[in-house]
C-alpha cells in the first residue's frame, strides 16, 4: 500500500506530462484511444467521488467563518471566465461549436487541481477548498443558466438537460463520497493515499478520449482553440488576481482567487459537451485540462516569490 501511495504521490506531482503525453500519443494513433469514449462520464463521476471522499465540514465551516472573502470567490469564478469567454468568441468571431466550448469550460466551477496549485503557491488553501466546494454544489443551477444565457445565440442549449447531467455526474458522487467517508472513516484514509493515481488517470483518459475523437478536427483548428484557451486561462488568473486586491485581500488569499478562477473543472466540460453538444464543442475544455495543468504550477511558482503578510521568518522565505 505504501508502494501504491508513493506512486500516486509521484503521478499526482507530474500530473502535467502525463496529460501532455497521452494527448499527444491520442492525436498521432487516435484508434488506440477511441474506445474510452463512451466512458467519459462515469470517468469524471470517480474525479467526483474522490473529492467527495476528500471533503470534510471544516471545509463548510470556513465558509461561514468569513463568508465575504468566499462569496468574492464564488462570484469571481462565475462572472470573470464566463465573461471572459463569451467576449473572446464575439471578438475573435468563434465558429459555433467551438465558441459554445469556450464558453461551457469557462461556465464550469473550480476544479480540485486549483486546491494543489494554491497549496504549492504558499496561498490561502484553506480559502481555495471552500471557493471549490461551493462552486461544485451551485454548478448545477448555475452553469446550465450561464451556458443558457450565454451560448444559446450559436447553438440550442437545454438547460434543464443539463441541470441533470451535472447533478448525476457531480452532485450524486460527491454526496456518495461523503457518504462513505463518515461511514468508513479509517478505510476511507487508507484510499485517500491512492486518489491522485485514480484521478490523475481518469483525468488522462478524458483528455485521450476527446482528442481521439476529434483528431481531424484537432489538426486543422487545433492551434486556434488552443491560442483561445491560453488567452482565456491567462486573463482569468490575472482578472482573478486583480480581483483580490480590488477587495482588499492579502496577499495570500489573492493567490488563492486567482488561481481559482483560473483553473476550471475542464473534466466536467467535457462530459457536458460529450452529452449536449458536439465532440468539436469537448476540444476546448480537453485543451483546458492539459493547459492549465501546465499554467498552474508556472504560475504557483511565480507566486511562491510573492510574500505572504505573515512572513516574518527565514523559513517561510520562497522555495
Amino acid at each position: 500500500m505504501q508502494a501504491i501511495a508513493r506512486l500516486s504521490q509521484f503521478v499526482g506531482k507530474t500530473f502535467a506530462l502525463w496529460v501532455l503525453v497521452f494527448a499527444v500519443l491520442a492525436f498521432y494513433a487516435p484508434a488506440q484511444f477511441k474506445w474510452i469514449g463512451p466512458y467519459i462520464v462515469p470517468l469524471l463521476g470517480i474525479i467526483m467521488f474522490g473529492m467527495g471522499l476528500t471533503l470534510s465540514k471544516d471545509d463548510f465551516k470556513e465558509v461561514a467563518k468569513r463568508p465575504l472573502d468566499v462569496a468574492i470567490g464564488v462570484l469571481g469564478q462565475f462572472i470573470i471566465m464566463p465573461g471572459l469567454a463569451w467576449g473572446l468568441s464575439k471578438v475573435l468571431n468563434l465558429p459555433p461549436e467551438v465558441a459554445v466550448g469556450v464558453i461551457l469550460v469557462g461556465c464550469c466551477p473550480g476544479g480540485t487541481a486549483s486546491n494543489v496549485m494554491t497549496f504549492l503557491a504558499r496561498g490561502d488553501v484553506a480559502l481555495s477548498v471552500a471557493i471549490t466546494s461551493v462552486t461544485t454544489l451551485l454548478a448545477p443551477v448555475v452553469t446550465p443558466a450561464l451556458i443558457y444565457l450565454l451560448a444559446s445565440q450559436w447553438l440550442e442549449v437545454s438547460a434543464s438537460a443539463m441541470f441533470w447531467s451535472i447533478v448525476q455526474v457531480v452532485v450524486v458522487p460527491i454526496a456518495l463520497g461523503v457518504v462513505a467517508q463518515s461511514l468508513l472513516r479509517d478505510k476511507v484514509k487508507a484510499a485517500v493515499a491512492v486518489l491522485p493515481l485514480v484521478s490523475v488517470a481518469a483525468i488522462v483518459a478524458i483528455v485521450a478520449a476527446v482528442v481521439a475523437g476529434n483528431q481531424a478536427r484537432i489538426a486543422t483548428s487545433g492551434l486556434m482553440i488552443f491560442a483561445v484557451v491560453v488567452l482565456h486561462n491567462g486573463l482569468g488568473l490575472l482578472l482573478g488576481y486583480w480581483l483580490g486586491k480590488l477587495t482588499g485581500m492579502e496577499v495570500s488569499k489573492r493567490k488563492a482567487l486567482s488561481i481559482e478562477v483560473g483553473m476550471q473543472n475542464s473534466g466536467l466540460g467535457v462530459a457536458l459537451a460529450t452529452a449536449h453538444f458536439s465532440p468539436l464543442a469537448a476540444v476546448p475544455s480537453a485543451i483546458f485540462s492539459v493547459w492549465h495543468n501546465i499554467s498552474g504550477p508556472l504560475v504557483a511558482t511565480l507566486f511562491q516569490r510573492f510574500r505572504n503578510e505573515d512572513d516574518t521568518s527565514a523559513s517561510n522565505k520562497p522555495v
